[in-house]
């Protein structure tokens, strides 16, 4: 019989809610909120090593109806980013090892990120990289705040 692994223990467990999404543009350095001022979404970090992120831009609008057009979910879809694997932490650097994404072009990658706590508050920030929504090489920085239900 395995023995259970050794839980993960840090500042970082936990679920974290999104407060910001601020993307920059490499070549230009153009900042700009690609999902909103608020964005909605949450990103989980299990002790037993596992991770998931959801979030969604701000103002998402509904489909008109139960079932969304080919256009409402082409909007839908490119207004979400979701993912989830597991991770391991490396001094300032966290590797996401993805299982499952709403982009399968990232199922079975590692996206890596810096990451830092302070408090309350997380922030991640992402290596240079084509924009998963555009392809536009960006770097963004997501600030989190630990959410307390």
């Amino acid at each position: 019989m395995n023995p259970a692994p050794t839980p993960i223990t840090g500042p970082h467990i936990g679920t974290w809610m999104i407060q910001s999404y601020t993307r920059g543009n490499v070549a230009t350095g153009e900042k700009s909120d690609q999902f909103g001022l608020h964005p909605n979404g949450y990103l989980m970090y299990g002790a037993d090593g596992r991770m998931s992120s959801l979030f969604v831009r701000d103002g998402r609008r509904a489909p008109a109806q139960m079932i969304a057009t080919d256009a409402e979910r082409i909007d839908l879809y490119g207004g979400m980013i979701a993912y989830g694997g597991t991770y391991v932490i490396e001094g300032d650097l966290v590797r996401h090892r993805i299982d499952t994404s709403w982009n399968q072009a990232w199922t079975g990658t590692v996206l890596v990120r810096r990451f830092k706590v302070e408090g309350d508050k997380l922030t991640i920030r992402t290596l240079p990289s084509p924009n998963p929504v555009d392809g536009v090489e960006s770097s963004s920085v997501l600030i989190w705040q630990r959410f307390r239900g």
